[in-house]
């Protein structure tokens, strides 16, 4: 969610290359397409919705007044909706431990998944508790259940690890309360979006009114650094570790 579309739209154009359409879901909310394929949306909604200016993740459900009735149960806080949205319905939530995330029932963009392509290569959540919260997300959204197409969690490195098919599609870390401040000590979904070149992408974020948390975080394969748009909402971009010599 972002306080203007259009300035929102030059933003990532610029750093991740996105060209944009309209959507079935109003003017007020555009979807992100790299190469073709859509990889993100991007809405900047009415004030009497009050969101945050941040990246979210929302989670595709088959009942959304189910999937509400399951947050709020659970002692967590419904905090929008659900709501008729566009060919949909619509809502957000904050789990019991104040992370922010939102799930969709309607009709999903064909294509549109995590780890394809352009579109967010991973999703994090940072929380206090790895294990608690993938109780709750697994009750709530179905995790781990028996229908087809459904994800599996696994217990891996101190981390809880989703899987969707082969591909590993989000992680689970938890933090200790101890750990020194940073931008994930607040309890959060993260998201990771791919970039060819991490550099290039570091100084387009900066030419056009963002900022860097540095260092650059390294792995055998890849390379990363978390960023911050214009407007504050944060995210990081991940490249291959080929790119840099």
């Amino acid at each position: 969610m972002a306080w203007d579309l259009v300035a929102a739209q030059s933003f990532y154009a610029g750093v991740l290359g996105w060209e944009f359409r309209s959507s079935a879901l109003g003017d007020s909310f555009s979807v992100a397409l790299q190469e073709g394929m859509p990889v993100a949306g991007i809405g900047a909604p009415a004030e009497r919705l009050d969101l945050p200016v941040a990246w979210t993740p929302y989670f595709a459900v088959s009942d959304a007044d189910v999937t509400a009735a399951r947050i709020s149960e659970r002692g967590a806080t419904m905090a929008v909706g659900p709501l008729a949205f566009g060919t949909g319905r619509a809502g957000l939530a904050a789990d019991p431990a104040g992370a922010v995330f939102g799930f969709w029932e309607g009709a999903v963009v064909p294509d549109w998944s995590v780890g394809r392509g352009g579109a967010p290569a991973w999703l994090e959540l940072h929380t206090r508790h790895a294990f608690e919260a993938a109780i709750f997300y697994g009750e709530v959204l179905g995790w781990a259940g028996e229908r087809a197409g459904c994800c599996v969690a696994s217990y891996e490195h101190d981390h809880v690890v989703l899987r969707h098919g082969h591909a590993a599609v989000a992680r689970i870390s938890g933090r200790a309360a101890g750990e020194a401040p940073g931008p994930g000590i607040r309890p959060r979904w993260h998201v990771h979006f791919p970039v060819p070149d991490l550099e290039e992408a570091i100084a387009a974020t900066t030419s056009l009114g963002g900022t860097t948390s540095p260092p650059v975080h390294t792995s055998t394969t890849s390379r990363w650094i978390d960023l911050a748009d214009a407007d504050g909402a944060i995210f990081t971009v991940v490249a291959p570790q080929d790119t840099f010599s």
